[in-house]
């Protein structure tokens, strides 16, 4: 079993870091739709550093999104030719990035994302920035000066440091991602929490979720959502590593219960969690942030935002209750 885990974990965890190579874009704004949010996106980069166990755009077409990351080196210029193209007159939300993470290391040395943020700045356009790292930081200044026109969204799974290691061990810590939304929520800027994925039998207990949410309110969060672990055959194989890892093994059966489903799993095909438990999970979670004054939900930024988005150059001067499992066991 012990060469089983190494086997893995050299396709997963991998021995050195992500080899990065440049990579030449045709488009770079496209259209995007998950779940609650109906968009446009952008990613900069494809591939990441952070190899979270569960993340959902490993897929068949990207083998090695793990040990190679591709710089889209003339994203910025590609952005601005589709803006300067765009013929609506206005142009929603764009979320930054949905397939990646917009400020993993690569961001460091290529500032793709930064780039891109300033194209976004300079045609007025609203968006969403997704992360789990600590190097947004240094780009607070450019995100405060359009804090009326942007959320920044931080997705934390879990302020257990033993647990992080293992599902995503590239990432930030809690405490130092809670030290950089402070910094941020201090200097007026819109923040987030999205506690997602929340992992069945993992990171779903109430006191795990509370620590998380105890921690918003001291960091000046203003919205939390969250979703459920959503499975698939190659996230399977990883999680079930995962659990072996935490010492959880006993409960794969489980999982097999609470996603109602037989091995193997057919490549590409999405499994949702139980409906009960999926609305448990949520309703309680729901419960705990309303209870603490946190607005619930993904945050509305064309309703919230002071600025109309108009596509046009800017000028110069611009729960108490415990979740029960008992039914799975």
């Amino acid at each position: 079993m012990y060469h089983f885990i190494v086997l893995v974990l050299s396709l997963w965890y991998g021995k050195e870091a992500p080899r990065i190579e440049p990579k030449q874009s045709k488009s770079l704004l496209r259209s995007f739709i998950v779940r609650q949010y109906e968009g446009l996106t952008i990613n900069p980069y494809q591939g990441c550093h952070h190899r979270c166990g569960y993340c959902y755009a490993t897929y068949e077409w990207s083998p090695d999104f793990y040990d190679k990351i591709y710089s889209k080196s003339n994203a910025p210029e590609i952005l601005e030719n589709q803006l300067k193209r765009w013929k609506a007159e206005k142009i929603g939300p764009v979320m930054v990035s949905s397939a990646t993470d917009a400020y993993q290391p690569a961001e460091l040395k290529f500032e793709l994302t930064r780039k891109c943020i300033k194209v976004l700045q300079k045609y007025n356009v609203p968006y969403y920035i997704f992360t789990k790292s600590t190097i947004i930081c240094r780009d607070l200044e450019l995100h405060k000066q359009y804090k009326d026109n942007c959320f920044l969204v931080w997705s934390i799974t879990t302020s257990q440091e033993r647990i992080r290691r293992i599902i995503e061990p590239g990432t930030s810590p809690a405490y130092a991602l809670f030290a950089t939304i402070k910094k941020f929520s201090d200097a007026g800027v819109r923040c987030v929490v999205n506690i997602d994925p929340i992992i069945p039998l993992v990171t779903d207990l109430p006191d795990e979720i509370e620590i998380i949410l105890d921690r918003c309110i001291k960091a000046g969060v203003r919205n939390v959502f969250g979703c459920i672990l959503r499975l698939r055959a190659d996230i399977w194989e990883r999680m079930k590593t995962m659990l072996e890892l935490l010492k959880m093994k006993d409960r794969i059966q489980l999982y097999k219960r609470i996603f109602n489903f037989t091995e193997p799993l057919r490549s590409g095909y999405n499994i949702l969690a139980d409906e009960s438990y999926s609305k448990e999970t949520l309703k309680n979670l729901k419960e705990m942030v309303l209870r603490r004054g946190i607005s619930f939900g993904f945050p509305d930024l064309v309703a919230s935002s002071c600025i109309n988005n108009k596509i046009s150059e800017k000028k110069p001067d611009m729960t108490n209750q415990q979740l029960t499992l008992m039914k799975y066991m």
